[in-house]
């Protein structure tokens, strides 16, 4: 069996970061393993509190699993502060770890931060360049670029200034657009870009959408994909957890990870 690790935090309410990566992982036949950056307390309304974990700590799990089990591809989440994201990106490196997925979690859906802001150029600096893909949307591509982005135009100056960074692949998400009929993601692997339009859904339930379509990625590249068929295989698999979201709490619910299963299992019955 392949293996994935996801290098996040934990969401108490199970609809993002670890517990969002690990569902999925499962879901996609790749066994998951977590290297934990941060405790929130957050449920359906938000995030209440963030209690990170020190970067010593962060070292010592992933030199676990780097001196024991090893894996075939890197998940990074929430990382919360610089030096958390130095200390990753330094592992990431020790143990050569080149199949490397970056969510670059700034936002909860709430508003609540959940990286410090002198933590961007740590970003920028030490983590990106290690990145095979970064999945921002595009709130955290404005910030990491620096540019207002608006048009279709916008999105591809975002994507060429992500790979100048040294970000080999950049999947600029369209979950912000204004259009309300479609969501339209771009993919820039630093020659061609691609498009990838999917229906809008009408729904509130959309907690860990981010995680769980980045975590995605990172299974379908541990099991061998391209980027570009991760990238499809996993805009079908957030499609249908959000189409078939679990309306729980009273505020955002999650989006459900099994939806994807279930369909192909029935896909297969028929």
């Amino acid at each position: 069996m392949k293996m994935a690790l996801t290098i996040a935090g934990s969401d108490s309410g199970g609809g993002a970061g670890i517990q969002a990566d690990l569902k999925t992982f499962q879901e996609l036949e790749v066994f998951g393993m977590s290297a934990l950056t941060a405790v929130t307390a957050q449920n359906t309304l938000g995030v209440h509190g963030v209690y990170p974990m020190t970067a010593e700590v962060v070292i010592e799990q992933m030199k676990a699993i780097g001196e024991d089990m090893g894996t075939d591809a890197v998940k990074t989440g929430m990382l919360f502060n610089a030096e958390i994201i130095e200390a990753v990106s330094v592992n990431l490196t020790k143990y050569h770890w080149d199949n490397v997925v970056v969510d670059p979690v700034m936002i909860a859906k709430g508003g609540a931060s959940l990286l410090q802001m002198e933590a961007i150029s740590a970003m920028q600096k030490f983590l990106l360049p290690l990145a095979k893909v970064v999945t921002p949307n595009i709130p955290e591509a404005e910030v990491l670029t620096g540019m207002s982005i608006r048009t279709a135009e916008d999105k591809r100056e975002a994507a060429k200034k992500l790979h100048a960074l040294g970000v080999q692949n950049i999947v600029l998400k369209g979950g912000h657009d204004e259009n309300p009929s479609e969501s339209i993601d771009l993919l820039f692997d630093g020659k061609e870009f691609y498009t990838f339009t999917s229906k809008r859904i009408p729904t509130k339930n959309t907690h860990g959408t981010g995680c769980t379509f980045s975590a995605a990625i990172t299974a379908e590249l541990a099991k061998g994909a391209d980027v570009y068929q991760a990238v499809i295989k996993a805009k079908d698999f957030i499609q249908a957890a959000i189409e078939d979201g679990i309306a729980i709490g009273q505020g955002h619910g999650p989006t459900n990870h099994g939806a994807y299963r279930k369909r192909i299992m029935e896909m297969v019955q028929s």
